[in-house]
């Protein structure tokens, strides 16, 4: 591995996990190269609030969550630069307060009705809106954050148009990033003679037809190989289409069903023949994925993995066992392929970055200061170098994925936005799910046959969600 210098090693701090009966672990304090560390501090006293006129200095805010995307456990991971400047600028400190994945919404409402309610979530699509306004455990945000402010008007029309209900924002919204990539082994890709996907981008010829023929041409059962693994593979390509089966029209903030849209019916039929082409692992016979994010590409029984690109951002040591040698630039990610029939466009699927306020939190003012320090790291280019840099230093990425990265972030931010709100939309989450999976599905069905299926359903309770949406704002 690359030698680390930008990070030293300061102290050990031992922290217990909150009520799940789990092994205390050690969270590793890391911090930053005196270099970087002045650099960023100077930077931040340009639109970061002063530390005498911010009554949140020096408090501890509590973040609800299944997983710790503050802190450090292992001495060769990046440092969190928004934390960093919480921590060294304003001496706060934040606590994690753990959960399970599938309890994370009941654990929360329980500790909100007995009174111990954390400060802060993260933003995601797919806790609104209903759990902002049926749930009862998220509190709007307006009090807390300008988006008029210079640090925050470049946010305010995605929050605004995507996580706002009737006059209230209900996100600190620090960012817009994205979900699934397209990621593989370049390894595998030139041994089996095929072009280089990152280059097909770029040359604007990495479309749907150029990667089902390379799905079909890797894909052999009997020698246990499949071009496609994972649950991400559907609603990738379903939001690559540019569009999903129920949709949020940020005219009206209201939800409608968009069943007929013809991008959605070249989509499902493109993941109906992927799938009877036996070019997608059947998750459904054993039980899930071959194992963790990624397994198979380094073996080359897997050619691309769709994903979030946090499956490869984690220690050199842990990730390139399964994407392969990292170091000698192996791995490589890019856009999902575009629609050959469509508009032209690269759809992404559209990530908030940010924080919901937990309702009855303790500290507010704190967390609206934690969002500040992490909404600087992404405009000031000091700290985005130095994020850039750890990138490159700690996990070996090469100065193609950090410029693929930005290319896709780019993308995101363009609003050629597609957001699934999949979880946050109530009852209509199955029926859309319905629609959606198919590549998971053991006999997939084809698009006539889903609608058939779902759109009464559909119908029916985008009409009811919305009306639970009026009656939230006229109450």
């Amino acid at each position: 591995m690359k030698k680390i210098i930008a990070l030293l090693l300061a102290a050990v701090l031992i922290v217990g996990l909150v009520g799940c009966g789990r092994q205390k672990r050690q969270i590793v304090r890391l911090t930053l190269s005196t270099e970087d560390s002045e650099a960023i501090l100077a930077a931040a006293g340009i639109r970061l609030p002063d530390v005498e006129d911010t009554p949140a200095a020096g408090s501890i805010i509590k973040f609800y969550g299944w997983g710790d995307t503050i802190h450090n456990y292992s001495e060769d991971e990046i440092v969190n630069t928004g934390y960093w400047t919480f921590r060294e600028k304003y001496g706060c400190e934040v606590e994690w307060v753990e959960c399970t994945w599938s309890d994370r919404f009941t654990r929360l409402a329980t500790l909100v009705l007995g009174g111990t309610s954390p400060d802060f979530y993260d933003a995601y699509a797919e806790s609104f809106p209903k759990y902002y306004f049926s749930g009862g455990i998220f509190a709007p945000v307006d009090d807390y954050v300008d988006y008029d402010d210079p640090l925050w008007s470049g946010v305010k029309e995605f929050a605004e148009k995507f996580f706002s209900i009737g006059d209230h924002y209900y996100m600190f919204i620090t960012d817009a990033s994205f979900n699934n990539v397209c990621a593989y082994n370049r390894r595998v890709i030139n041994e089996y003679g095929f072009d280089d996907p990152a280059e097909l981008f770029y040359n604007n010829d990495w479309t749907w037809d150029k990667f089902y023929d390379m799905c079909l041409a890797f894909s052999d059962p009997d020698e246990d190989r499949f071009a496609l693994d994972g649950w991400g593979v559907s609603p990738a390509f379903m939001a690559s289409c540019g569009t999903l089966p129920v949709i949020l029209d940020p005219d009206t903030g209201r939800f409608v069903s968009n069943l007929d849209d013809p991008r959605l019916e070249r989509a499902a039929g493109y993941l109906y023949d992927l799938n009877k082409n036996e070019c997608v692992y059947p998750i459904w016979s054993r039980g899930g994925p071959r194992g963790e994010d990624g397994a198979g590409i380094n073996e080359g029984l897997c050619l691309f993995w769709l994903r979030m690109s946090w499956a490869f951002t984690g220690p050199v040591s842990e990730k390139a066992p399964i994407w392969g040698d990292i170091e000698n630039g192996e791995l490589m990610f890019c856009p999902i392929p575009r629609d050959e029939h469509g508009d032209g466009n690269y759809y992404v699927d559209t990530a908030p970055t940010g924080f919901s306020l937990i309702k009855d939190a303790p500290n507010p003012e704190g967390v609206a200061l934690y969002a500040a320090c992490c909404r600087f790291r992404t405009i000031d280019p000091v700290v985005i170098a130095v994020d850039e840099r750890q990138l490159k230093e700690v996990y070996c990425w090469s100065d193609e994925m950090v410029e693929m990265k930005n290319t896709i972030y780019k993308l995101a931010k363009t609003y050629n936005t597609v957001i699934d709100y999949e979880g946050g939309i109530g009852d209509l989450s199955g029926y859309v799910s319905n629609m959606i999976y198919i590549s998971n599905q053991r006999e997939p069905s084809t698009w006539a046959q889903l609608k058939e299926a779902n759109s009464d359903a559909i119908s029916y309770h985008v009409e009811r969600l919305n009306k639970e949406i009026d009656d939230f704002i006229d109450s």
